[in-house]
């Protein structure tokens, strides 16, 4: 627990760099761009590209080549480990390259078919050309993700956290200086040297641990076939995941124009707690759920996994009420300027509400699905995650109808708190507890502290005058803080002790 504090320190706050860096980019893009038909078209051009590096070499490739890598670490078969990297390697960029050229190929149809039919001939010709550009960032970040998975079995978190600061910078800059000049196209030439700097920023890594290349290819070695077996369930999950996605951008492609835009701002704010806290908590703890689980230490996972639920019930649950409750000051505050007017905050403040009600379910699924994949089964959470993407895409036809976009988004936030509680209760069965009764202890002590602090937020916004909404967000934002943290205080929050030497490390 005290090597996932103190990993997890260093993780969060280059996660808040990040995310700072990374609403800085929706700000920027923003004011240029608004929630127009150019930056709808941008987000659903990028959704055939993440879909392939999320298949091929993103959380599917992480889950099931990490635990299969540190087996060989924590065994001290150094040798044996870099040559399943090698492997695994050369047969990514191999899938990679392959499947970007076919999907340059077929976009044209995919487009006009699949992704967006709803959009414009002129919006759809404009997705065309900006989603074969953002293929070239797939095989890029393909390699990167292996090599930051590399690194996190070693226990290396500082340049695989550096690498989406790079990421996001270079979108900042290519919005800032070049929109005005090429338009969206912009972004898409920032994605691709985004991408670049998330690969080279890790290569130092590699050479510090003194990693050994080899030019083989073969589907006959045992770890490559075990990475593989490890992977396909997950494949499965995460297909189901951005075909989700893909239905959104369909379902809103015949919406208002800016809608699909509307959804991935909201969407992206939701995510700053949840990438600060969940993300970085996860992110340091599945290294050492792959050690404990190779070494069968079921007792020390059981705690681990006690104490990282609580810390992330204490941290999201708060987040999620008072992005509920300021989501207009909010959204205003980061994002309304430029071409981004009111009337865009408040399709964004609509989503936003919605989406907010799945942070905590969010949160703990990060944890519990990666204790799974240490324990290297990867079938269970992937056959929950079907499950529960299937409901969303059911309740998102059905939520559309009387709540356009925002149904979307509270589609979401249901099928993804019941895929928590799915996974909670198999995870229990598995691993024989993960210390329920303190978690259950921490949420009501979380419920009691995010009630009382709504309470005084509620009562304070109708009794002060009318305030601008951006003085709205600070001033109402730093009192429900506030609130939270003098309660949890009053009550003698254990989780509110872990967290000045969380930030002191």
């Amino acid at each position: 627990m005290q090597r996932i504090a103190r990993a997890a320190s260093l993780v969060m706050a280059l996660f808040i760099v990040s995310r700072a860096l990374g609403l800085v980019r929706e700000m920027v893009i923003g004011a240029r761009f608004g929630a127009s038909a150019d930056l709808d078209a941008y987000l659903a051009a990028f959704r055939l590209p993440d879909l392939l590096f999320t298949l091929v070499a993103g959380g599917a490739l992480a889950s099931a080549f990490i635990p299969t890598f540190s087996e060989r670490l924590a065994h001290g078969k150094l040798d044996d480990a870099w040559s399943l990297a090698s492997k695994v390697g050369n047969l990514l960029l191999l899938s990679l390259i392959s499947l970007a050229i076919l999907a340059g190929l077929l976009a044209r149809p995919l487009v006009a078919h699949i992704i967006a039919p709803g959009f414009t001939p002129e919006q759809q010709a404009l997705t065309v050309s900006l989603m074969r550009w953002m293929l070239v960032s797939t095989v890029i970040f393909g390699v990167s993700g292996l090599i930051m998975g590399i690194l996190n079995s070693f226990h290396h978190f500082l340049l695989p956290a550096l690498a989406p600061v790079l990421y996001n910078a270079s979108i900042i800059l290519a919005a800032w200086f070049l929109a005005p000049s090429i338009g969206v196209y912009a972004l898409a030439l920032g994605v691709v040297a985004g991408a670049t700097l998330h690969l080279a920023i890790q290569i130092p890594g590699l050479i510090h641990f003194k990693a050994k290349w080899r030019a083989s290819l073969s589907l006959a070695d045992a770890g490559v076939r075990e990475v593989l077996r490890l992977m396909a369930p997950r494949v499965l999950g995460l297909a189901v995941v951005q075909i989700n996605f893909i239905v959104n951008v369909f379902l809103a492609s015949h919406l208002v124009e800016g809608s699909i835009s509307a959804l991935n701002y909201a969407w992206l704010i939701m995510l700053l707690p949840q990438g600060i806290f969940a993300q970085s908590i996860a992110t340091a703890a599945f290294p050492t759920f792959s050690h404990q689980a190779a070494l069968g230490e079921r007792r020390a996972m059981q705690h681990t996994l006690g104490g990282l639920f609580s810390l992330l019930i204490f941290l999201t649950l708060p987040s999620a009420v008072i992005l509920i409750l300021l989501r207009q000051p909010i959204v205003a505050l980061l994002l309304q300027r430029g071409a981004f007017d009111a009337h865009d905050t408040q399709m964004t403040a609509f989503a936003l509400g919605f989406f907010a009600l799945g942070l905590v379910g969010h949160a703990l699924v990060e944890v519990s699905a990666r204790s799974f994949y240490a324990m290297k089964d990867t079938k269970t959470p992937v056959v929950i995650g079907v499950a529960a993407m299937g409901l969303n895409v059911l309740l998102s036809l059905i939520l559309i109808r009387p709540l356009a976009h925002g149904g979307l988004a509270l589609a979401n936030a249901l099928a993804t708190t019941l895929e928590m509680a799915a996974l909670l209760w198999m995870l229990r069965k598995k691993l024989g507890g993960w210390e329920e009764r303190r978690v259950a202890a921490s949420l009501g002590r979380a419920l009691l502290a995010a009630a009382l602090m709504a309470g005084l937020v509620f009562g304070l916004m109708d009794l002060t005058p009318a305030m601008p909404l951006k003085m709205q967000a600070l001033v109402f934002g730093a009192l429900a803080a506030g609130a939270y943290l003098a309660v949890s205080w009053l009550i003698r929050s254990p989780e509110l002790a872990a967290l000045p030497r969380m930030f002191r490390r």
